[in-house]
């Protein structure tokens, strides 16, 4: 049993984008597993976009972040204790207690994952949460269809990057992409099939689009919002479907964003424009995870994971993944 762990607190609520002045990372004591618990050493603590919104005290669908209190997020670790009937020292799992080197889990709370099918990082990833709101998201919420040409915001992340993918492996006429640099618009078109994919750095977002679905989309996968939400209202067909997903965009942003100046076009196209959460939608899991499980052995979905080592470097990894430096699924790796 370890004597301590290291853990980060969130110390002060960020105006803007968050500094590293606004967390701390803390030693604490590690306790005892106690009935129906277990203790684990974390191995792979995921960072997201939503963990933005839990830093300010507003009333939102998940509770925010406490002061002076551990932070939470995904997280894989092998069981150090056990005090559970069917989890044993040993076993890998699945759990939501990460931001810290050893958690404390109810195993209520915990699922096991075996490691053999895929590397143990995948389930933060392709076959986590961000995969399950990629399978969810465009299959359910958009109502994708055979036939349908697909719009893709943060094209080049974790969750971007699948839903691009089994739009084509879904039958898409075309799916369209857009990133934040250049060598992320390569990836999207060269490594993951899209059919064409633009640097929304380079020029505006409508043109590009435009360009790029010159007969219009008909499904809209939102993971910015803004500008991006503004050019994919104009640009849907009639009856066109959107995606909320995520709005990275105005994540930190200081003032009231504006709303999308066209809005009134959704009236004229009968539009949907749906928002969802991936926790509505666990009872697609087991189909998830058997469809695109399958679809990663065969090398017919590829995935890219960008890794940070070390707990001390939790938040410059937050950090780097609001700024779009992953290709992929953010990761933090903690050697055990």
């Amino acid at each position: 049993m370890p004597a301590t762990s290291r853990e980060w607190h969130l110390v002060a609520r960020p105006h803007g984008v968050p500094a590293l002045a606004d967390f701390a990372l803390r030693e604490i004591e590690v306790p005892e597993p106690g009935p129906g618990q277990i203790l684990v050493r974390n191995l792979y603590l995921s960072v997201d976009p939503y963990m933005r919104g839990r830093m300010n005290d507003v009333k939102s669908y998940v509770p925010p972040f406490q002061l002076d209190r551990p932070m939470d997020g995904g997280a894989v670790g092998r069981v150090v204790a056990s005090n559970a009937e069917g989890i044993a020292v040993g076993d890998h799992v699945l759990h939501g207690l990460g931001w810290r080197e050893y958690a404390l889990v109810g195993a209520a709370h915990a699922v096991k994952i075996d490691p053999a099918p895929a590397p143990l990082s995948t389930y933060l990833g392709v076959l986590g949460m961000p995969g399950l709101t990629a399978y969810a998201g465009l299959l359910r919420v958009a109502e994708f269809a055979e036939g349908d040409t697909v719009f893709v915001s943060g094209a080049a992340g974790a969750v971007g990057s699948q839903v691009g993918q089994i739009a084509k492996l879904k039958g898409a006429a075309r799916v369209i992409g857009s990133a934040g640099s250049d060598e992320k618009v390569k990836l999207l078109v060269e490594e993951y099939g899209f059919d064409a994919a633009f640097n929304y750095k380079s020029g505006p977002v409508a043109e590009q689009l435009g360009q790029a679905a010159p007969d219009g989309i008909d499904v809209y996968f939102d993971n910015v919002g803004g500008d991006h939400l503004e050019a994919a209202i104009s640009a849907l067909n009639l009856h066109g479907r959107a995606a909320l997903c995520g709005m990275i965009a105005q994540y930190n942003a200081t003032e009231p964003p504006p709303g999308p100046r066209n809005l009134a076009l959704a009236i004229g196209k009968r539009l949907t424009l749906r928002g969802f959460l991936v926790s509505d939608h666990h009872d697609l899991r087991p189909q998830f995870i058997e469809e695109v499980g399958g679809w990663i052995r065969e090398g017919r979905l590829r995935y890219y994971e960008t890794f940070v080592e070390g707990i001390e470097n939790n938040v410059d990894a937050f950090l780097g993944m609001l700024r779009g430096d992953n290709i992929g699924k953010m990761v933090v790796t903690l050697p055990e």
